[in-house]
């Protein structure tokens, strides 16, 4: 019998959109993410991304200017992500000092 005090992971599910240089890098505008984090963040987005090696590694390493959108607002990495979030991302290539680790 399993033990109901067991706790049930928490799906949250993210809206990720790619824009310019990362939609053409990564051969798709958009998906959605299950992420099995309790309390999941920007950066734990860009992490789980970055895991899926090659391309993703390359075009979201840290120390690249990745500028993000946390539903439509710029946001950093610190910020709380909930279940159907809407995150952006893009590679600035105007020289501004946002980075993202």
């Amino acid at each position: 019998m399993p033990d109901s005090r067991a706790t049930v992971p928490v799906v949250t599910t993210i809206h990720l959109v790619y824009l310019a240089r990362l939609r053409e890098a990564f051969g798709r505008a958009d998906e959605d993410v299950a992420v099995m984090v309790e309390r999941p963040t920007v950066a734990t987005i860009l992490a789980l991304l970055r895991d899926r090696g090659g391309i993703w590694a390359e075009e979201l390493a840290p120390g690249r200017a990745v500028r993000v959108a946390l539903n439509h607002t710029v946001s950093d990495g610190d910020a709380w992500l909930r279940n159907g979030d809407e995150v952006a991302l893009l590679i600035n290539n105007l020289g501004a000092t946002t980075m993202l680790e």
